[in-house]
């Protein structure tokens, strides 16, 4: 009988369900810098837009220290939560405010010493551009500390699933920056300083509603100050390095692209590139949102050693996402004369044609991105440091540094352009050979393209996998669970409470889970023999609710209601229920007779965190 048939609805569900506020502060970033371009470009003149070009190495040097926190302590949390340690996951979450507190201080005192002492010199020799940069830094410098704490906090609020204040945030940020860049810029003609200072004041209303359920109590994360080890300052850097250095690698690749537009094209290149930028970059956001979504779920399923939810979640993102992104980009190249017309009206002008271009061919990028993405999380996410840094390198700066350093002199910005989908070829390559390499043999699934260690998690004839949506599949699951303990060799005992107490709490998830709202729920069980232990998982995606809860309100001088709850929580070994991500965890642990005649404690030797 094959027991490992649960499909992934529900893993895509969440998916799906977790990435438009994972994306969402940096849409609006990206939003904003369209924007910022449109006025620039119309209401400042061009010396305002090639100081925005000028300056997006540096904002990118920012995100990368700010996304080496995220992604840090994004992985350590998750871990944590899937080990059930909450009190490790507040330190982490702590000590990421800490340090993102201090980044900020040093970034704006850098940027502010780069005004008054002149740097922009280096960047550029035109003294109006210098100026005009100048200008938009001091604006700028108001939002660094807002922006770089709200990417924190969303990452965490949506570890809670407390998603609706970054939503109300966003909105709030998007409505002051377009209104204040209008009064800034248009009205009272502040020039590029009111450029930056609009969008610092809208992150400054963004932070403010992101802190209310941490100032009022709302959270599970709260700040412990007290019980800080400067250890972890090193182990939330050290995991987020990775993930976080092909920023660092960008703000580089910044400065050489730049370098060669000057030398090879001019000024009109440049401000072509700004705007090509600042539209990929609000395109590119959906596979940098895709990649968070799925850091999060591997760092949770790595956590519990769940060897099929790690794959699955990587087949979400290449087989639901590759397609839809895919489609965006056809979409890019189909309508890349009105994407430059936003920026750039007259068609005989050198810039015009040299825009529309690369809205042509710098969407073929994306699908090919989203390969990579994928893969640099879950190298991120499992240890894999060599891969992980290789691809940072490559897609960094490496690759597009060396095709446009070559591509520049016969195809001008074309040259430029072309160099972001070779690159993505080389990376797609690089991790087809990986694999190929380290199991000396070309990858045939999705297991084998990935590496996952053949030790990882539970073997597949030990653990049983699958979803039902039904109270009559509950009860045939219950009796499947009851062969597969039998086929292990798991005493009757043990094999008929496996199935009792699965078919209790997974039917109370059917009946009154599934009825409190109208969308379509399943529940995912996984049935794992380890360790003379049985553990039972179930997970659904119904609203909050602790079954422990119920069992200690309900009347105990009724014998018959709720009695199969309180069984449950009277002979199971022990009982763990989390809500991650969104999704209710329940985790039952049931010792069999061999390991109670050894008088061995099962749950200290299989915990939640080694289920497979």
């Amino acid at each position: 009988m094959n027991h490992n048939r649960s499909d992934y609805r529900l893993l895509s569900r969440q998916f799906f369900r977790l990435l438009p506020y994972q994306i969402l502060l940096i849409v609006l970033s990206s939003i904003n810098e369209i924007i910022s371009s449109i006025f620039a470009s119309n209401y400042i003149g061009r010396e305002a837009m090639s100081a925005l070009g000028l300056y997006d190495p540096f904002d990118t040097s920012v995100i990368a220290v700010s996304l080496m926190f995220v992604i840090g302590s994004q992985i350590l949390g998750g871990k944590a939560m899937g080990r059930n340690a909450m009190a490790e996951a507040r330190k982490i979450f702590s000590m990421d405010v800490l340090i993102t507190t201090v980044f900020s201080a040093a970034a704006i005192l850098v940027l502010l010493m780069a005004v008054h002492f002149g740097w922009s010199r280096i960047l550029t020799p035109d003294a109006d551009v210098q100026k005009s940069l100048g200008r938009y830094i001091l604006g700028v410098a108001v939002g660094i500390f807002p922006t770089v704490m709200g990417q924190q906090l969303t990452a965490f609020l949506s570890l809670e699933n407390k998603t609706k204040y970054t939503s109300a945030a966003s909105v709030a940020f998007l409505s002051v920056s377009l209104v204040l860049n209008y009064l800034f810029v248009v009205v009272y003609r502040m020039g590029e300083f009111g450029l930056g200072l609009a969008p610092s004041i809208g992150m400054w209303i963004f932070l403010l509603i992101e802190l209310k359920p941490y100032v009022a109590g709302e959270t599970f994360f709260k700040l412990v100050f007290s019980e800080l080890k400067l250890r972890d300052v090193w182990r939330i850097m050290k995991t987020g390095f990775s993930g976080s250095v092909i920023e660092g690698y960008q703000a580089v690749l910044g400065f050489i692209l730049n370098a060669l537009i000057v030398m090879y094209v001019g000024s009109a290149g440049l401000s072509a590139f700004a705007a090509t930028q600042a539209v990929m970059l609000a395109v590119g956001i959906i596979p940098f949102g895709m990649i968070q979504v799925a850091r999060m779920l591997m760092s949770v399923s790595i956590g519990e050693e769940d060897r099929k939810t790690l794959a699955d979640v990587m087949r979400v993102g290449l087989f639901r996402c590759i397609p839809a992104i895919s489609v965006i980009a056809a979409l890019m190249i189909v309508f890349a004369i009105p994407l430059t017309r936003l920026f750039y009206r007259d068609p005989s002008d050198p810039v015009f044609e040299m825009t529309a271009a690369g809205f042509r061919i710098l969407p073929l990028l994306l699908p090919l991105s989203v390969f990579r993405m994928q893969f640099s999380g879950y190298a991120q996410t499992s240890g894999k440091d060599g891969l992980s840094h290789l691809l940072a390198l490559l897609e960094g700066v490496a690759c597009v540094a060396f095709f446009a350093a070559v591509l520049i002199r016969p195809l001008g910005m074309r040259g430029v352009y072309w160099a972001y989908p070779l690159n993505g070829i080389v990376c797609a390559m690089v991790i087809v050979l990986y694999s190929w390499v380290m199991r000396k043999a070309f990858p045939k699934d999705i297991e084998q393209l990935m590496v996952i260690p053949d030790d990882f998690g539970a073997p597949e004839d030990a653990r049983m996998d699958i979803s039902v949506r039904s109270t009559d599949e509950v009860t045939m699951v219950s009796q499947q669970v009851i062969e597969f303990c039998r086929s292990r060799g798991i005493d009757r005992r043990t094999s008929f409470f496996s199935g009792l107490f699965l078919e209790e709490m997974a039917s109370n998830v059917v009946e009154h889970g599934f009825s409190k709202d109208r969308k379509k729920h399943s529940v995912d069980i996984r049935v794992v023999h380890k360790n003379d232990e049985v553990i039972l998982r179930i997970k659904d995606d119904c609203v909050p609710f602790d079954p422990a809860e119920r069992s200690e309100i309900l009347d105990p001088s009724d014998c018959v209601k709720g009695a199969g709850i309180r069984l449950v929580y009277r002979i199971a070994e022990d009982i763990e229920y989390q809500n991650i991500l969104g999704l209710n965890v329940l985790t039952i642990h049931i010792c069999t007779e061999k390991n109670k005649e050894g008088d061995i404690d099962c749950h200290a030797e299989s915990g939640y965190g080694q289920n497979g």
